[in-house]
């Protein structure tokens, strides 16, 4: 029988970063290539990548990468994993659109790009793989059913089960999961982000009647409205009810227009264009008007924190404007969206927060969860993308409709699952993974020692002692001379800054006397004595750096 085995790089544990790995036999296929956002200590990073090792260490037997919608916790590590494992990437037809411009954008010249089908069967390098029509906030959004003489192994890819969807695009094609369920079923990936939630999600994730009315009560005065900008199933919202309220509507994103304008290039949406305003036709002392503001992760929050605290280009905030946040807060944002509301709240604002428990994400809930099981009826369930807790919840509820525990498979990152005969045989081996933190777009890992750099930076501050010498004979001609950083008051401490430049020059002076003198060493001796010191006498560890410059006279 086909060796069968799944694991993940990212998405286990955590909100984001997903990517799940699936062998048959030889042959590796990959599902998503997401980011995450950085926890609050990990100072200076933008966001979190997985890592990519074994891939790279395996790339002659990828087969291919599979990303199901245009998510940034699906696709946005994409550009960094192409730039080492360059084989081609298979998606929906608007999610290949954006990622023509996107890839080139981040630098990425040689991809292949090959549009599927939603609901598809094709051989990739031996192995039938299908696709599967699924709801999400993202038109074109599939699932993936890959061939083993064992059973498919199934990924649902992020899903709600949604009746009243009526837009071809985003509908779910659940005569298509029934049939696949049929012909047998190895293992389920399902995610589990509102596996404690009851019910459906639909129709709780639509906004549209909590929206109107505050447009109602609005009537002719402005109205900035945020939302994500890969939320398209929520833009779109947006859109028709200023369209009801006869609103002209200004896109403050420019990445969102070029959205707007590859819906509009598939025939997927149109926005009238009678409702639009340019940059040329927008002024920002406009009243009866409603401002779009877009963006992905933190950057959505310091967007609108800019325009509170007067310092965007286009709009400026006043106290007469309604402010709606369409969106609601992701894991690592918490900071950015505080410090949105308390500059928006210093200014007055009339600030309207759609509640979490009101509106949901376009995840699955537990009737949703149920469905997928129902109708795939899976040897093995494995819970996948969300913290610990989901995990568990979603394994939970499988145990509720039937499956014994031993049916179900929570994994660690790097954690392989091995299955022979249609049985688990092992959960045993690990992959040794570490994150790659991204700091810029330009930069690849941010290491621990540059983290722990920064938190000491922010916390007990640095000093630095230069001192001059000779090249050849070694005499101290200059300095030395000591700055310090958020370490200490200069006029309540000059003798700790006296002592810490006299140590410098000891260590220079008594190296050379005893004819051991090397730059580095000499620096790192003098490095530590002073760390003591400091520590002894402020109680603080900053970050010393000792210069020693050489000079030719």
């Amino acid at each position: 029988m086909d060796r069968v085995s799944i694991f993940a790089l990212g998405g286990l544990d955590e909100n984001g970063k997903n990517l799940f790995v699936v062998e048959v036999n030889e042959a590796i296929f990959v599902i998503e290539a997401g980011i995450k956002y950085p926890d609050s200590e990990q100072l200076g990073v933008e966001f979190v990548i997985p890592d990519f090792t074994y891939l790279i260490e395996n790339k002659e037997r990828v087969q291919g990468i599979f990303i199901t919608h245009g998510h940034d916790d699906v696709v946005a590590a994409l550009p960094f994993l192409l730039q080492e494992v360059n084989v081609p990437v298979y998606t929906g037809a608007l999610t290949a659109n954006f990622l023509y411009d996107y890839l080139k954008k981040e630098g990425v010249s040689k991809f292949k790009i090959k549009k599927i089908k939603r609901t598809s069967k094709q051989n990739i390098g031996g192995v039938e793989v299908r696709t599967f029509a699924m709801t999400h906030a993202m038109p074109d959004n599939f699932g993936i059913a890959i061939k083993s003489d064992q059973g498919y192994i199934v990924y649902t890819g992020e899903y709600i089960i949604d009746y009243d969807m009526i837009q071809k695009e985003y509908q779910c094609d659940l005569n298509e999961l029934s049939e696949i369920g049929k012909k047998g079923v190895l293992a389920l990936l399902c995610e589990s982000l509102g596996a404690d939630q009851s019910g459906h999600t639909a129709p709780r994730h639509r906004i549209a009647h909590l929206i109107e009315p505050i447009f109602e009560s609005a009537q002719e005065g402005r109205i900035l409205i945020s939302a994500y900008r890969q939320s398209l199933f929520r833009i779109i919202e947006i859109i028709d009810v200023c369209k009801k309220y006869n609103r002209k509507i200004y896109f403050h994103d420019k990445e969102l227009r070029n959205m707007l304008g590859l819906l509009e290039e598939m025939g997927y949406y149109k926005v009238p264009r009678e409702m639009q305003l340019s940059d040329r036709q927008f002024s920002d002392d406009l009243e009866d008007v409603v401002v779009l503001i877009s963006g992905g992760g933190k950057n959505l929050f310091r967007t609108m924190t800019n325009i509170a605290s007067q310092e965007d280009e286009r709009v400026h905030f006043r106290s007469s404007d309604t402010i709606i946040m369409a969106s609601p807060i992701v894991s690592g944002t918490e900071m950015e969206a505080n410090k949105m509301e308390n500059e928006i709240y210093k200014e007055n604002g009339k600030l309207y927060s759609l509640s979490p428990k009101s509106v949901l994400s376009m995840h699955p809930s537990i009737e949703d969860l149920k469905m997928m099981l129902y109708l795939f009826k899976p040897r093995y369930y494995l819970p996948i993308k969300g913290e610990y807790r989901h995990l568990i919840a979603n394994a939970n509820l499988a145990v509720s409709m039937g499956y014994r525990p031993d049916q179900i498979v929570i994994l660690d990152n790097g954690q392989i699952a091995r299955f022979e005969n249609k049985a688990l045989a092992s959960v045993a081996d690990h992959l040794k993974l570490e994150d790659t933190l991204i700091d810029g777009k330009a930069n690849w890992d941010v290491t621990g020692v540059v983290l722990k750099d920064r938190e000491i930076l922010s916390t007990d501050g640095a000093m630095i002692i230069g001192i001059v010498v000779d090249f050849k004979s070694k005499e101290i001609i200059g300095g030395p001379d000591v700055q310090t950083r958020g370490l200490i008051y200069l006029k309540d401490a000059e003798y700790i800054i006296k002592t810490a430049g006299d140590m410098m020059e000891h260590c220079v002076i008594n190296a050379v006397k005893e004819k051991r003198y090397d730059n580095l060493e000499v620096r790192a001796e003098a490095r530590e004595k002073i760390s003591r010191y400091l520590m002894k006498e402020t109680g603080k560890r900053p970050m010393v750096l000792p210069v020693i410059m050489e000079v030719n006279l």
